[in-house]
């Protein structure tokens, strides 16, 4: 949950939750309508409640993160400075004085 504000126009509590699911994360903009004496607690409990039921129902607005893999390299094959000298030795007509 990030950045719990009221809203004292709504006479709301608003926060932008995270809901973790597996590989992906799903953010959702919640809002809860409670007087400002509520406690923290009691606000942060309302809005991770309406985030999971949201989730669950996968309906609404959301924004949406994937957890993404690097994408394998291009193969090439690992430099063998052996083979590489035995190879420059056997190139004919190549010799050093």
């Amino acid at each position: 949950m990030n950045d719990v504000i009221y809203n004292a126009a709504e006479q709301c509590f608003e926060a932008l939750v995270t809901v973790h699911d597996g590989d992906c994360s799903r953010k959702y903009a919640c809002s809860i309508n409670a007087p400002i004496s509520t406690s923290f607690a009691d606000a942060a409990a309302g809005l991770s409640k309406q985030a999971v039921r949201r989730h669950m129902s996968r309906g609404g607005i959301y924004s949406e993160l994937q957890i993404q893999s690097p994408a394998p390299r291009a193969g090439r094959p690992r430099f063998d400075a052996k083979a590489w000298l035995a190879h420059v030795v056997t190139l004919p007509g190549l010799r050093a004085a």
